[in-house]
């Protein structure tokens, strides 16, 4: 949606890009702390998440 890789996203997030993949294959649980600063960086990059709404939860770009 955005273009943006895993070393960019990690970067962005404060994170090793080891950790990003950890989580991402499920090898690793990942903390409050690490998703709260990896859904921050998406919003940065223009993603907005969206609570369920009678459809389900999902994503979409900023306007």
């Amino acid at each position: 949606m955005i273009d943006m890789s895993r070393d960019q996203l990690a970067s962005a997030a404060g994170i090793a890009p080891r950790t990003l993949a950890d989580f991402e294959s499920g090898a690793r649980k990942p903390l409050k702390n690490n998703l709260l600063a990896i859904q921050a960086a998406l919003e940065a990059a223009g993603i907005v998440f969206i609570e369920a709404n009678g459809g389900g939860v999902g994503v979409r770009l900023k306007d």
